[in-house]
Parts: C-alpha cells; structure tokens; sequence
C-alpha cells in the first residue's frame, strides 16, 4: 500500500463536520447558514468554527445581505474550493481502490 497517497489527503477538508461541509456545498450552487446547520445537524458555534476554517483556506466564500430587512448569510464554494474538493475526493477514490486490491 503506497502510504504517500494518505499524505496526499487534504487535512483541511478531511475532518468529518468539514467534509460534510465540503460535500454539501459542491451538490448546491449556494446555502443559507440556517439550511447548512439543519442539513448537518450541527450547532451554531460548530457550524461557525468549520466555515471559519474553510474560508481561512480559500475554500468557501460568504456573502452577508438582508432579505426582508433580516440578515442572511449565504455560503458557496470558491473556484479553489471546488478543485480542492475534487482533489480530495480523488486520493479518497485511489484509497478506496487500494483497499479493495485494484490499483
């Protein structure tokens, strides 16, 4: 097994609530915080920690604007995020192939 292919694992993303993050940004164009929170079941605080991070590393942008005189808070990909995710769940495919004795 080529251990330098886990190396290859983006640490950023790969913590679970990030992932999860990752994954349901590349499948929606854009999400509200209160969406993301209630796709993932996630609290407030913890929501706010893993975009934090995602944002820090270019991978998620946000955009604040008020809808019906509220704020909201909206959340997409970068064009960086999106390449990095596509990295990431490559290297997850080559391990899963090494796991399952075909690369």
């Amino acid at each position: 097994m080529k251990t330098e292919t886990f190396n290859q694992l983006n640490k950023v993303i790969h913590e679970k609530g990030r992932m999860a993050i990752m994954t349901i940004l590349a499948s929606n164009p854009e999400m509200s915080f209160k969406e993301l929170k209630e796709s993932l079941g996630m609290t407030d605080g913890n929501l706010s920690v893993h975009i934090r991070t995602l944002q820090q590393a270019g991978f998620v942008v946000i955009s604040k604007t008020f809808v019906r005189n509220r704020p909201h808070t909206s959340y997409r990909l970068t064009s960086e995020g999106v390449h990095a995710f596509g990295t990431y769940i490559d290297v997850l495919e080559e391990i899963v192939r090494m796991g399952r004795g075909v690369a």
